[in-house]
């Protein structure tokens, strides 16, 4: 098998030209190799987030990025 050598910027330049999915699985992809710990993070912080909202009668998948926004600061300012 032949060896291709890119640059960093080359490499980033072709994964701009995929399709948004794709996109987001080669980040996947990277963030599951030497960050593991963090995809796994990742995750059990989207099921705690959605958790929380569902305990306060809250939808966390159905909120616009503001009312996430809002939601959030509202759960770390409470007394």
């Amino acid at each position: 098998m032949a060896t291709l050598t890119l640059t960093a910027k080359q490499i980033i330049e072709l994964v701009k030209q995929l399709s948004v999915p794709d996109q987001a699985q080669v980040l996947e992809a990277l963030l599951s190799e030497p960050w593991g710990k963090w995809l796994e993070l990742s995750h059990y912080g989207k099921q705690q987030v959605r958790q929380v909202a569902a305990e306060r009668g809250r939808d966390w998948d159905s909120m616009t990025e503001e009312e996430r926004e809002d939601f959030i600061c509202e759960v770390i300012n409470e007394d």
